[in-house]
């Protein structure tokens, strides 16, 4: 298959990004793949190739989530023949998939960018867990994309079981979007993923052993990624996905392949937070009190609907741990800021200091000369 700006999901915004910001034999491409040292990128009629960053888009970011990354629109800059081509400035995205990085840093690690859709996979089995998918649900609605749940392996689960697994997960928001599936027999996929259409970029997002690799070998058509076993104690696969990658897909669409993860840390806003547990905000408009903290306050709404049962405990209880998981990255952003201003102070504070040290030397060895 030819691929085409179009194939790749380029559109008139990115268009007119491209336009003001392009000197000529500039041409636009997408990051598959990035590493420690480079980039590939792909545009039309270029094909896949590596290409460098330069020091002006390296120093003009902010953090790494600033930096180019897996699904973003670059502007490269060919060079002379024999260089190699240099990523010279990184569109605006549309979308931007993250979560806060592993450990105890307050980073922003950017999962993928100007991703359609994402595509939460689990299973009814050892993997089942509704408040991971909530995580996962917080992240995406945050990004700006719209998620798709897959209950994979539902050849292999009691009919029973499977149904309590989707009704479960169907209740954790609005309209959700929630497939049984067969990855492995390629069966029950929405339309959406039938044909993935030329232009939609998606993402597959889930833990180890869950079917991934399964379900993006029966997307491309071929054994694109090894299918690693499982364990027979605890059920779980090996990682085979170890890098993000972007690939396109035999309709056209693209799709952002992601390694097993172990952690998913919110980066988000008590904003998005309320929207996603929209049922928990129309309780908490019912407090007694503006400030209530849902805790021990009198007259909280939301406990009184965990007491009288229409509201699950479980929930509750997860709804508090993410608003303090939120609460606690707001504040180690803040103290960070002002480490790093605190820094900023001080290091401008002795390149004055330097100047005023060396102009006195100056005067002092020159007396007459002006300073």
């Amino acid at each position: 298959m030819t691929v085409t700006l179009d194939n790749l999901g380029w559109d008139s915004r990115f268009e007119e990004a491209f336009r003001q910001l392009a000197q000529p034999g500039w041409y636009p491409a997408r990051i598959i793949r990035e590493t420690k040292i480079n980039y590939t990128v792909i545009g039309q009629g270029t094909g896949d190739h590596d290409v460098v960053l330069s020091g002006k888009v390296w120093n003009d970011a902010d953090s790494d989530a600033d930096l180019p990354a897996v699904g973003d629109w670059v502007a490269v800059d060919p060079g002379q023949e024999g260089d190699i081509p240099v990523i010279r400035a990184r569109l605006p995205r549309k979308t931007c998939f993250s979560r806060k990085a592993p450990g105890k840093s307050t980073a922003e690690q950017v999962i993928g960018a100007n991703i359609d859709i994402v595509v939460i996979v689990t299973d009814a089995g050892e993997d089942f867990n509704p408040r991971r998918i909530e995580r996962y649900l917080t992240l995406v609605r945050k990004s700006g994309a719209d998620p798709i749940v897959l209950i994979n392996k539902a050849d292999q689960t009691p009919k029973g079981i499977l149904q309590e697994a989707v009704d479960s997960l169907r209740s954790l928001a609005p309209n959700l979007p929630v497939h049984p599936i067969s990855a492995r027999k390629r069966k029950g996929y929405p339309d959406i993923l039938a044909l993935v259409p030329s232009g939609l970029t998606i993402t597959i997002v889930g833990s180890s052993g869950v079917g991934k690799s399964t379900l993006v070998n029966s997307l491309l058509g071929e054994e694109w990624l090894d299918t690693g076993d499982v364990n027979a104690v605890t059920g779980k696969g090996r990682h085979t996905t170890v890098a993000r990658e972007l690939v396109i897909l035999p309709d056209g669409g693209c799709l952002i392949d992601n390694p097993g993860m172990r952690e998913i840390q919110m980066w988000t806003d008590a904003e998005t937070l309320r929207a996603n547990f929209a049922d928990l905000s129309e309780l908490a408009a019912q407090c007694k009190f503006a400030d209530c903290s849902h805790g021990k306050d009198a007259g909280c709404a939301i406990r009184a609907a965990v007491g009288n049962g229409t509201l699950s405990q479980e929930r509750y209880e997860h709804y508090m741990r993410l608003d303090e998981e939120i609460e606690e990255l707001v504040r180690r952003s803040e103290k960070r800021q002002m480490t790093l201003e605190r820094v900023n102070k001080r290091k401008t504070r002795e390149k004055i200091r330097n100047y005023e040290d060396r102009r006195d030397q100056r005067r002092d060895r020159h007396p007459n000369r002006p300073c």
